[in-house]
Protein backbone atom coordinates (compact mmCIF):
# COMPACT_ATOMS: atom_id res chain seq x y z
CA UNK A 1 0.00 0.00 0.00
CA UNK A 2 1.53 3.27 -1.14
CA UNK A 3 1.12 6.23 1.19
CA UNK A 4 -0.71 8.88 -0.83
CA UNK A 5 -1.52 12.52 -0.07
CA UNK A 6 -4.33 14.52 -1.68
CA UNK A 7 -3.39 18.21 -1.77
CA UNK A 8 -6.48 20.38 -2.30
CA UNK A 9 -10.17 19.53 -1.89
CA UNK A 10 -12.04 21.52 -4.53
CA UNK A 11 -13.78 19.99 -7.55
CA UNK A 12 -10.69 17.94 -8.44
CA UNK A 13 -9.61 17.19 -4.89
CA UNK A 14 -13.00 15.72 -3.92
CA UNK A 15 -12.74 13.27 -6.79
CA UNK A 16 -9.11 12.54 -5.89
CA UNK A 17 -10.03 11.55 -2.33
CA UNK A 18 -12.60 9.10 -3.69
CA UNK A 19 -10.19 7.70 -6.28
CA UNK A 20 -7.37 7.15 -3.78
CA UNK A 21 -9.74 5.59 -1.23
CA UNK A 22 -11.02 3.17 -3.89
CA UNK A 23 -7.59 2.11 -5.18
CA UNK A 24 -6.39 -1.23 -3.74
CA UNK A 25 -2.70 -0.27 -3.93
CA UNK A 26 -3.00 3.18 -2.35
CA UNK A 27 -3.54 4.32 1.23
CA UNK A 28 -4.80 7.84 1.86
CA UNK A 29 -2.33 9.09 4.45
CA UNK A 30 -3.11 12.82 4.53
CA UNK A 31 -5.27 15.56 3.01
CA UNK A 32 -3.86 19.06 2.71
CA UNK A 33 -6.21 22.06 2.66
CA UNK A 34 -5.83 25.84 2.44
CA UNK A 35 -9.17 26.85 3.95
CA UNK A 36 -8.94 27.03 7.78
CA UNK A 37 -12.57 25.95 7.92
CA UNK A 38 -11.65 22.56 6.50
CA UNK A 39 -8.82 21.81 8.94
CA UNK A 40 -9.74 18.85 11.15
CA UNK A 41 -12.62 17.64 8.97
CA UNK A 42 -12.58 14.00 7.91
CA UNK A 43 -11.42 13.18 4.39
CA UNK A 44 -14.52 11.09 3.77
CA UNK A 45 -16.72 14.10 4.41
CA UNK A 46 -14.59 16.38 2.21
CA UNK A 47 -14.62 13.79 -0.56
CA UNK A 48 -18.38 13.34 -0.44
CA UNK A 49 -18.14 9.66 0.41
CA UNK A 50 -20.82 9.71 3.09
CA UNK A 51 -18.66 7.85 5.60
CA UNK A 52 -15.44 8.70 7.48
CA UNK A 53 -12.00 7.60 6.34
CA UNK A 54 -10.24 8.36 9.61
CA UNK A 55 -7.95 10.97 8.04
CA UNK A 56 -8.30 14.54 9.31
CA UNK A 57 -7.47 17.38 6.91
CA UNK A 58 -4.52 19.58 7.80
CA UNK A 59 -2.81 22.72 6.49
CA UNK A 60 0.64 21.69 7.79
CA UNK A 61 2.48 21.00 4.52
CA UNK A 62 5.87 20.60 6.19
CA UNK A 63 4.63 17.97 8.62
CA UNK A 64 2.89 15.97 5.88
CA UNK A 65 5.89 15.96 3.54
CA UNK A 66 8.18 15.07 6.44
CA UNK A 67 6.44 11.66 6.54
CA UNK A 68 7.89 10.94 3.05
CA UNK A 69 4.65 9.98 1.26
CA UNK A 70 5.15 7.77 -1.78
CA UNK A 71 2.68 9.81 -3.87
CA UNK A 72 0.96 13.19 -3.95
CA UNK A 73 -2.14 14.03 -5.97
CA UNK A 74 -1.77 17.79 -6.35
CA UNK A 75 -5.33 19.04 -6.89
CA UNK A 76 -4.91 22.70 -5.93
CA UNK A 77 -5.58 25.15 -8.76
CA UNK A 78 -2.80 26.53 -10.92
CA UNK A 79 -5.00 28.82 -13.03
CA UNK A 80 -4.31 32.06 -11.18
CA UNK A 81 -1.30 30.93 -9.12
CA UNK A 82 1.05 29.06 -11.48
CA UNK A 83 4.22 30.02 -9.59
CA UNK A 84 2.80 28.88 -6.25
CA UNK A 85 1.56 25.63 -7.79
CA UNK A 86 4.99 24.94 -9.27
CA UNK A 87 6.64 25.64 -5.90
CA UNK A 88 4.25 23.23 -4.16
CA UNK A 89 4.81 20.50 -6.75
CA UNK A 90 8.60 20.76 -6.72
CA UNK A 91 8.52 20.74 -2.92
CA UNK A 92 6.67 17.42 -2.98
CA UNK A 93 9.06 16.00 -5.60
CA UNK A 94 12.02 16.97 -3.44
CA UNK A 95 10.38 15.02 -0.61
CA UNK A 96 10.71 11.95 -2.85
CA UNK A 97 7.07 11.70 -3.91
CA UNK A 98 5.57 10.66 -7.20
CA UNK A 99 3.37 13.67 -8.06
CA UNK A 100 0.39 13.64 -10.42
CA UNK A 101 -1.45 16.86 -11.19
CA UNK A 102 -3.60 18.70 -13.75
CA UNK A 103 -2.38 22.09 -12.56
CA UNK A 104 0.76 22.81 -14.65
CA UNK A 105 -0.50 23.36 -18.20
CA UNK A 106 2.92 23.96 -19.71
CA UNK A 107 3.95 20.40 -18.84
CA UNK A 108 1.17 18.59 -20.72
CA UNK A 109 3.86 18.11 -23.37
CA UNK A 110 6.92 18.32 -21.18
CA UNK A 111 9.35 18.26 -24.10
CA UNK A 112 8.05 21.61 -25.40
CA UNK A 113 7.76 23.24 -21.97
CA UNK A 114 9.68 26.48 -21.35
CA UNK A 115 13.27 25.51 -20.46
CA UNK A 116 13.25 27.46 -17.19
CA UNK A 117 10.14 25.57 -16.02
CA UNK A 118 11.44 22.19 -17.11
CA UNK A 119 14.80 22.82 -15.44
CA UNK A 120 13.16 23.59 -12.10
CA UNK A 121 11.25 20.30 -12.19
CA UNK A 122 14.28 18.28 -13.30
CA UNK A 123 16.37 19.86 -10.53
CA UNK A 124 13.77 18.83 -7.96
CA UNK A 125 13.75 15.29 -9.37
CA UNK A 126 17.54 15.17 -9.14
CA UNK A 127 17.48 16.41 -5.55
CA UNK A 128 14.71 14.23 -4.17
CA UNK A 129 14.19 11.30 -6.51
CA UNK A 130 10.50 11.94 -7.10
CA UNK A 131 8.60 12.02 -10.41
CA UNK A 132 5.96 14.15 -12.12
CA UNK A 133 3.10 13.39 -14.52
CA UNK A 134 0.76 16.17 -15.67
CA UNK A 135 -2.58 15.50 -17.39
CA UNK A 136 -5.49 17.89 -17.76
CA UNK A 137 -8.99 18.10 -16.29
CA UNK A 138 -10.49 19.10 -19.63
CA UNK A 139 -9.95 16.04 -19.47
CA UNK A 140 -6.41 15.13 -20.49
CA UNK A 141 -7.38 11.73 -21.87
CA UNK A 142 -9.83 13.45 -24.22
CA UNK A 143 -6.96 15.31 -25.87
CA UNK A 144 -4.29 12.61 -25.91
CA UNK A 145 -5.07 8.97 -25.05
CA UNK A 146 -8.52 8.75 -26.64
CA UNK A 147 -7.87 10.57 -29.96
CA UNK A 148 -4.60 8.74 -30.48
CA UNK A 149 -6.21 5.38 -29.73
CA UNK A 150 -9.11 6.04 -32.09
CA UNK A 151 -6.76 7.33 -34.81
CA UNK A 152 -5.29 3.83 -34.95
CA UNK A 153 -8.64 2.57 -36.27
CA UNK A 154 -8.40 4.75 -39.37
CA UNK A 155 -6.89 3.86 -42.74
CA UNK A 156 -6.35 7.47 -43.84
CA UNK A 157 -6.60 10.46 -41.49
CA UNK A 158 -7.30 13.98 -42.70
CA UNK A 159 -7.88 15.68 -39.32
CA UNK A 160 -8.49 15.01 -35.63
CA UNK A 161 -10.93 17.12 -33.63
CA UNK A 162 -11.30 16.84 -29.84
CA UNK A 163 -14.41 18.54 -28.45
CA UNK A 164 -15.58 19.44 -24.96
CA UNK A 165 -19.25 20.48 -25.10
CA UNK A 166 -20.75 21.60 -21.78
CA UNK A 167 -23.55 23.49 -20.09
CA UNK A 168 -21.62 25.40 -17.42
CA UNK A 169 -24.67 26.00 -15.26
CA UNK A 170 -23.74 22.62 -13.72
CA UNK A 171 -20.14 23.65 -12.96
CA UNK A 172 -19.47 24.11 -9.26
CA UNK A 173 -17.19 27.16 -9.55
CA UNK A 174 -19.47 30.18 -9.99
CA UNK A 175 -16.68 32.76 -9.91
CA UNK A 176 -14.75 30.94 -12.64
CA UNK A 177 -17.89 30.59 -14.77
CA UNK A 178 -18.71 34.29 -14.48
CA UNK A 179 -15.27 35.94 -14.45
CA UNK A 180 -12.83 33.47 -16.05
CA UNK A 181 -15.20 32.18 -18.75
CA UNK A 182 -17.30 35.37 -18.89
CA UNK A 183 -20.82 33.98 -18.62
CA UNK A 184 -23.32 36.71 -17.75
CA UNK A 185 -20.82 39.47 -18.48
CA UNK A 186 -21.41 42.27 -21.01
CA UNK A 187 -20.28 41.34 -24.51
CA UNK A 188 -17.53 43.94 -24.35
CA UNK A 189 -16.01 42.07 -21.37
CA UNK A 190 -12.85 40.12 -22.28
CA UNK A 191 -12.96 36.67 -20.60
CA UNK A 192 -9.42 35.78 -19.44
CA UNK A 193 -9.82 32.14 -20.51
CA UNK A 194 -10.07 33.07 -24.19
CA UNK A 195 -7.82 36.13 -24.24
CA UNK A 196 -5.27 35.98 -27.09
CA UNK A 197 -2.49 33.40 -26.47
CA UNK A 198 -4.20 31.96 -23.35
CA UNK A 199 -5.88 29.00 -25.12
CA UNK A 200 -2.54 28.09 -26.72
CA UNK A 201 -0.81 28.40 -23.36
CA UNK A 202 -3.31 25.96 -21.82
CA UNK A 203 -4.02 23.52 -24.67
CA UNK A 204 -1.08 24.02 -27.02
CA UNK A 205 0.93 21.34 -25.24
CA UNK A 206 -1.74 18.77 -26.03
CA UNK A 207 -1.69 19.79 -29.70
CA UNK A 208 2.10 19.36 -29.75
CA UNK A 209 1.90 16.03 -27.95
CA UNK A 210 -0.62 14.64 -30.46
CA UNK A 211 1.49 15.91 -33.36
CA UNK A 212 4.53 14.15 -31.92
CA UNK A 213 2.61 10.90 -31.56
CA UNK A 214 1.26 11.19 -35.12
CA UNK A 215 4.73 11.91 -36.50
CA UNK A 216 3.89 15.27 -38.08
CA UNK A 217 5.53 18.68 -37.90
CA UNK A 218 3.37 21.65 -36.94
CA UNK A 219 3.61 24.79 -39.06
CA UNK A 220 2.11 26.77 -36.19
CA UNK A 221 -0.69 26.84 -33.64
CA UNK A 222 -3.64 29.16 -34.25
CA UNK A 223 -6.61 30.22 -32.16
CA UNK A 224 -10.17 31.15 -33.05
CA UNK A 225 -13.08 32.21 -30.86
CA UNK A 226 -16.74 33.16 -31.09
CA UNK A 227 -19.18 34.45 -28.47
CA UNK A 228 -22.97 34.68 -28.39
CA UNK A 229 -25.31 36.70 -26.14
CA UNK A 230 -28.38 35.34 -24.39
CA UNK A 231 -31.62 36.15 -26.18
CA UNK A 232 -33.56 36.05 -22.90
CA UNK A 233 -32.73 36.25 -19.20
CA UNK A 234 -31.95 32.84 -17.67
CA UNK A 235 -31.89 32.88 -13.88
CA UNK A 236 -29.18 35.30 -12.78
CA UNK A 237 -27.81 35.66 -16.34
CA UNK A 238 -29.38 38.62 -18.11
CA UNK A 239 -30.46 38.88 -21.73
CA UNK A 240 -27.75 40.44 -23.89
CA UNK A 241 -24.87 39.19 -21.75
CA UNK A 242 -22.57 36.38 -22.81
CA UNK A 243 -24.42 33.07 -22.89
CA UNK A 244 -22.08 30.91 -24.96
CA UNK A 245 -18.47 30.79 -26.09
CA UNK A 246 -16.75 28.60 -28.64
CA UNK A 247 -13.02 28.49 -29.27
CA UNK A 248 -10.49 26.33 -31.06
CA UNK A 249 -6.78 25.68 -30.68
CA UNK A 250 -5.63 24.51 -34.09
CA UNK A 251 -2.48 22.60 -34.97
CA UNK A 252 -1.66 23.66 -38.54
CA UNK A 253 -0.03 21.04 -40.78
CA UNK A 254 0.56 21.76 -44.45
CA UNK A 255 -1.33 25.04 -44.09
CA UNK A 256 -4.52 23.37 -42.80
CA UNK A 257 -5.94 22.80 -39.29
CA UNK A 258 -5.31 19.08 -38.83
CA UNK A 259 -5.27 18.67 -35.05
CA UNK A 260 -7.92 20.71 -33.24
CA UNK A 261 -9.01 21.08 -29.62
CA UNK A 262 -12.43 22.74 -29.50
CA UNK A 263 -14.50 23.90 -26.53
CA UNK A 264 -18.20 24.74 -26.81
CA UNK A 265 -19.52 26.18 -23.58
CA UNK A 266 -23.02 27.45 -22.78
CA UNK A 267 -24.82 28.71 -19.70
CA UNK A 268 -28.16 27.50 -21.13
CA UNK A 269 -29.07 25.15 -24.02
CA UNK A 270 -31.11 27.90 -25.72
CA UNK A 271 -27.98 29.90 -26.52
CA UNK A 272 -26.18 29.12 -29.82
CA UNK A 273 -28.38 26.11 -30.65
CA UNK A 274 -26.65 25.79 -34.03
CA UNK A 275 -23.32 24.96 -32.36
CA UNK A 276 -22.46 21.33 -31.52
CA UNK A 277 -24.57 19.91 -28.69
CA UNK A 278 -24.05 16.89 -26.43
CA UNK A 279 -26.45 13.93 -26.76
CA UNK A 280 -27.70 14.36 -23.19
CA UNK A 281 -28.05 18.12 -23.54
CA UNK A 282 -25.66 18.78 -20.66
CA UNK A 283 -22.10 17.67 -21.33
CA UNK A 284 -19.89 15.31 -23.29
CA UNK A 285 -16.44 14.85 -24.74
CA UNK A 286 -16.15 13.88 -28.37
CA UNK A 287 -13.37 12.82 -30.73
CA UNK A 288 -13.92 13.08 -34.48
CA UNK A 289 -11.51 11.49 -36.93
CA UNK A 290 -12.05 12.93 -40.40
CA UNK A 291 -10.80 10.50 -43.01
CA UNK A 292 -11.51 6.98 -44.16
CA UNK A 293 -13.39 5.71 -42.36
CA UNK A 294 -14.85 8.75 -40.58
CA UNK A 295 -14.97 7.92 -36.86
CA UNK A 296 -16.84 9.70 -34.09
CA UNK A 297 -16.66 8.71 -30.42
CA UNK A 298 -18.65 10.51 -27.70
CA UNK A 299 -18.05 9.96 -23.99
CA UNK A 300 -20.53 10.98 -21.29
CA UNK A 301 -19.65 10.71 -17.61
CA UNK A 302 -21.57 11.73 -14.50
CA UNK A 303 -20.77 11.78 -10.78
CA UNK A 304 -21.94 13.45 -7.57
CA UNK A 305 -25.62 12.85 -8.20
CA UNK A 306 -25.59 12.80 -11.98
CA UNK A 307 -23.53 15.96 -12.57
CA UNK A 308 -21.71 15.93 -15.93
CA UNK A 309 -19.02 18.42 -14.89
CA UNK A 310 -18.23 16.30 -11.84
CA UNK A 311 -18.13 13.26 -14.11
CA UNK A 312 -15.54 14.89 -16.33
CA UNK A 313 -13.42 15.80 -13.32
CA UNK A 314 -13.69 12.26 -11.95
CA UNK A 315 -12.48 10.65 -15.18
CA UNK A 316 -9.53 13.05 -15.38
CA UNK A 317 -8.61 12.26 -11.77
CA UNK A 318 -8.90 8.52 -12.33
CA UNK A 319 -6.35 8.81 -15.16
CA UNK A 320 -3.91 10.55 -12.80
CA UNK A 321 -4.45 8.33 -9.76
CA UNK A 322 -4.34 5.21 -11.95
CA UNK A 323 -0.85 6.25 -13.13
CA UNK A 324 0.68 6.28 -9.65
CA UNK A 325 1.59 2.60 -9.59
CA UNK A 326 3.35 2.80 -12.97
CA UNK A 327 5.22 5.93 -11.93
CA UNK A 328 6.29 4.34 -8.64
CA UNK A 329 7.83 1.42 -10.55
CA UNK A 330 9.52 3.63 -13.14
CA UNK A 331 12.76 5.55 -12.78
CA UNK A 332 12.45 9.04 -11.25
CA UNK A 333 11.63 11.45 -14.04
CA UNK A 334 9.36 13.90 -15.81
CA UNK A 335 6.69 12.06 -17.81
CA UNK A 336 3.81 12.87 -20.17
CA UNK A 337 0.79 11.06 -21.58
CA UNK A 338 2.81 9.32 -24.30
CA UNK A 339 5.00 7.77 -21.60
CA UNK A 340 2.39 6.72 -19.06
CA UNK A 341 0.03 3.90 -20.12
CA UNK A 342 -3.69 3.98 -19.39
CA UNK A 343 -4.27 1.01 -17.12
CA UNK A 344 -7.48 -1.01 -16.76
CA UNK A 345 -9.79 -0.04 -13.93
CA UNK A 346 -10.74 -2.24 -10.99
CA UNK A 347 -14.01 -3.99 -10.27
CA UNK A 348 -15.60 -3.00 -6.98
CA UNK A 349 -13.81 -0.57 -4.68
CA UNK A 350 -14.70 1.89 -1.96
CA UNK A 351 -17.39 4.29 -3.22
Amino acid sequence: MMSTVVWGTGNVGRAAIRAVAAHPQLKLSAVLVHDPGKVGRDAGELGGLGHPLGVAATDDVEAVLATSPRAVVYAASGDLRPDEALADVTRAIRAGAVVVTPSLYALYDQRSAPPELREQVLAAIGDGGGSLFVSGIDPGWGNDVLPLLVSGLGTAIDAIRCQEIFDYSTYDQPDSVRYLVGMGQPMEYEPPMIAPTVPTMVWGGQIRLMARALGVELDEIRESRERRPLDATVGEYEAGTQGAVRFEVQGIVGGEPRIVVEHVTRIHPSCAPDWPTPPNGVGAHRVIIEGRPRIEVTVEATDEGGNSSAGGNATAVARLVGAIGWLADAEPGLYDALDVPLRPGRLGGNR
